[in-house]
């Protein structure tokens, strides 16, 4: 069906002006980001064609540009659009999501939350999440990304953005791709320079997570910083 052809009051965009954002369909919040059909179907049947493509709505939040193309009507513009739209959505969930932690105050904690980020990674990725003088959530950066076995880190990046963001704590976690959790020298190196700096600047290292599969290690814990 065309949009042009409802009545102004049952368009998707004036329904959530009128009953609110929770009360339009799945089918509906597709069709105002989309915002029109293409020359091969209408939005209405590109929005039901997109999501009886998976399985549940939840599954849109990995869905690739590629895989949108191939729905039946999609565009790659429009594939592009609808993912742009889901990625925003994600990244406001996920820093509203640490902003809900008071207090980082476990390794287990934050590697819950970082589940997303490492789950399937074939190369390191070394986060660092920064903490205020309260040890409450300020942000997390994704600093430096590196081989399936290696990745190169350099303190003064974890520092500059220390400053940037007033930071008095910082929180270090990378992934082992191997599965083996257990530091290596170069790990046990780069967290000793860490800490030492840190401790210069006044922004200490509160710990430093190293994440395996279905195992971690943490210097904290280790007595190891």
């Amino acid at each position: 069906m065309n949009l042009k052809k409802l009545p102004q009051e049952e368009k998707p965009r004036e329904r959530l002006l009128k009953y609110g954002k929770n009360n339009v369909s799945n089918n509906e919040l597709i069709e105002i980001i989309l915002k029109s059909g293409t020359k091969r179907a209408g939005i209405k049947e590109i929005s039901h064609n997109i999501l009886s493509s998976v399985n549940n709505i939840s599954e849109l939040k990995n869905i690739e540009i590629n895989k949108l193309e191939k729905v039946e009507g999609m565009s790659k513009i429009k594939a592009i659009e609808l993912v742009a739209a889901i990625e925003l959505g994600r990244r406001v969930y996920e820093d509203y999501k640490y902003k809900e932690l008071v207090e980082l105050t476990s390794p287990k904690t934050i590697i819950e939350y970082f589940n997303t980020e490492y789950k399937n990674q074939k190369q390191e990725l070394f986060y660092v999440v920064y903490l205020d003088n309260q040890k409450k959530y300020l942000a997390k950066k994704l600093l430096f990304k590196g081989t399936t076995n290696y990745s190169l880190v350099h303190p003064r990046e974890i520092f500059k953005e220390a400053y940037l963001l007033s930071a008095s704590y910082i929180i270090c976690l990378h992934n082992h791709p191997s599965g083996n959790a257990m530091p290596s020298k170069n790990d046990i190196d780069i967290t000793k320079q860490i800490s030492q700096i840190g401790k210069i600047h006044g922004i200490f290292l509160l710990d430093h997570i190293i994440i395996g599969d279905n195992n971690y290690y943490s210097f904290y814990e280790d007595n190891n910083l």
